[in-house]
């Protein structure tokens, strides 16, 4: 909620799932400028969305508080933050990960 609070106030467009498998459903219907996902959701873990996302031209990010579990399944590969993430952090993250898909 926090993050989609900071990002509303910041006014991105901003869409909300709870699990992977809503989140997959949105990425394949819809285009989207960037996917921040969670590491950890109910039914997965959010690098399986930064995959799909990164298969269909998307960038992404993760924030967690996982990182050094989510590293044995490939992290290190997506842009990520660790959690507790401080609202600038997320807003620089976020315009970083724009402006490298806009070059």
């Amino acid at each position: 909620m926090l993050m989609e609070h900071v990002l509303l106030r910041a006014n991105y467009e901003v869409d909300v799932t709870s699990t992977v498998e809503e989140a997959r459903a949105l990425i394949l219907a819809q285009a989207y400028d960037l996917v921040v996902t969670d590491g950890r959701l109910p039914d997965g873990t959010g690098l399986t969305l930064a995959e799909l996302a990164t298969k269909q031209g998307i960038p992404n990010l993760i924030v967690t508080a996982y990182a050094f579990d989510l590293m044995k399944e490939g992290l290190g590969r997506f842009e990520f933050l660790l959690k507790p993430v401080r609202p600038d952090e997320l807003l620089q993250a976020v315009e970083r990960a724009l402006d490298r898909a806009n070059t």
